[in-house]
């Protein structure tokens, strides 16, 4: 990898059920699949691990050096204002010279909520 690798951390909330991983999983090797070259995990808030900093600690040692993180929420909750925003705060001081981009949750996007409905009216 190069100095200007991007990785992507697919962020959920997390589960005692190991089923409940398989859509995040599913999304994870869809990336893969179309991008080899991009490093990309998931990663929990809690129950299930890897953490987000295990994540993000596991991306910089295999090279990463811009780090994307995607939370796969629906809606915009406490933990979508408080805990992400807190988490990647602390994340950030701790590795200087690693850019991290908080993206917003996926239920925030129109393309998703449209696709949700296109799935409802099918």
């Amino acid at each position: 990898m190069t100095s200007s690798t991007r990785g992507i951390v697919l962020f959920a909330h997390g589960s005692r059920d190991p089923q409940w991983r398989e859509p995040m999983e599913a999304v994870a090797a869809l990336i893969r699949a179309r991008q080899p070259n991009t490093p990309v995990c998931c990663a929990y808030l809690e129950i299930c691990t890897p953490s987000l900093p295990e994540a993000a600690i596991n991306l910089i040692a295999a090279g990463a050096r811009q780090i994307r993180v995607f939370p796969l929420f629906l809606g915009v909750g406490k933990h979508a204002r408080e805990d992400f925003p807190r988490l990647i705060a602390q994340i950030r001081a701790a590795h200087p010279d690693v850019v991290f981009e908080l993206l917003p949750t996926a239920g925030e996007y129109e393309q998703l909520t449209a696709l949700m409905a296109d799935i409802a009216l099918s």
